[in-house]
């Protein structure tokens, strides 16, 4: 599977409003969401088929058989994370317990056992696409766990040489750090603020570890015209390709807020992100071998 993954180093970038354009502009039949902490890309891409649900249970949690439990206080004097909390009786807080495991291994009455933990969702839809996305549930941990198994998810769901679009996760965190892992490129939407440029210039630097192909896109380019000009000047002093500017556009927020891509109707952002996905593709198809280029419509 030949992965197009799309990043932000920040929020609010745009990050989702251009990959759901450049599925539609591919007519990609294998996409997935990797947002897990707040996934929306199913808001504009409307599934239709019928979706095949999953528990995903990350790491397990302790839990204390009060019957057992001689209150001695060994767990709660040694639990770094504070998970343990005593009212009339000794109790875990699931929310913090890490189930490291440790209170159950120095419990003298064995009254603590490390119970497998529902984390989150996982969601396939699987019809003429394949939409691979989750929704982590608030307060847990283990994103980046979740969001490996959204991606074989996708993977498992079609064929090998499918073509398929991912939107990542804003930041350099694990959720990040597990997307980017075995992409064959990551287009990053940059946004031209100060903070825009920063988040910029981490994510560049997390995705060179990962040996993928980059390029970069500005969103909203015409809010800070100098700045943009700092965004390509990094680019071209990186050598990384540049591959075009959206302007900011009224039609898109009407757009989004209808459910529709800015590709859906006739708007200079639509317009702009045709662009964008042109060129996109042309880096793409560099990174692969002649058999296996994607065509550019």
């Amino acid at each position: 599977m030949k992965q197009l993954l799309i990043l932000s180093g920040k929020g609010g970038t745009g990050k989702t409003t251009v990959a759901t354009a450049l599925i539609h502009l591919s007519s990609a039949k294998a996409f997935a969401d990797c947002d897990v902490d707040a996934p929306n890309l199913h808001l504009l891409m409307k599934p239709t088929v019928e979706m095949i649900h999953k528990d995903y249970f990350g790491m397990a949690v302790a839990e204390i058989d009060s019957e057992k439990c001689t209150q001695c206080g060994i767990c709660l004097n040694n639990c770094r994370f504070e998970a343990i909390s005593f009212d009339k009786k000794y109790h875990v807080d699931p929310f913090s317990c890490e189930g490291c495991g440790v209170c159950e291994k120095i419990c003298p009455s064995e009254a603590i056992v490390l119970k497998p933990s529902k984390a989150g969702d996982l969601m396939l839809y699987k019809g003429e696409a394949v939409f691979s996305t989750a929704q982590l549930k608030m307060g847990r941990g283990t994103s980046g766990m979740l969001v490996t198994d959204v991606k074989k998810n996708l993977k498992d769901s079609v064929a090998v040489d499918q073509f398929a679009i991912i939107d990542g996760s804003p930041g350099i965190g694990c959720p990040v750090i597990a997307s980017i892992s075995g992409v064959d490129m990551v287009l990053i939407v940059a946004e031209p603020s100060i903070s825009g440029i920063s988040d910029m210039e981490r994510i560049v630097e997390t995705a060179k570890k990962f040996q993928a192909k980059i390029a970069v896109c500005i969103n909203k380019f015409d809010t800070n015209l100098e700045l943009t000009d700092q965004i390509m000047a990094y680019c071209t002093l990186k050598e990384i390709p540049f591959v075009g500017k959206i302007p900011f556009d009224n039609a898109a927020v009407m757009a989004i807020n209808n459910g529709l891509s800015i590709v859906e109707l006739e708007c200079d952002s639509g317009n702009a992100v045709r662009d964008v996905f042109e060129k996109t593709m042309e880096v793409f198809n560099q990174t692969n071998k002649p058999n296996h280029l994607f065509p550019i419509r």
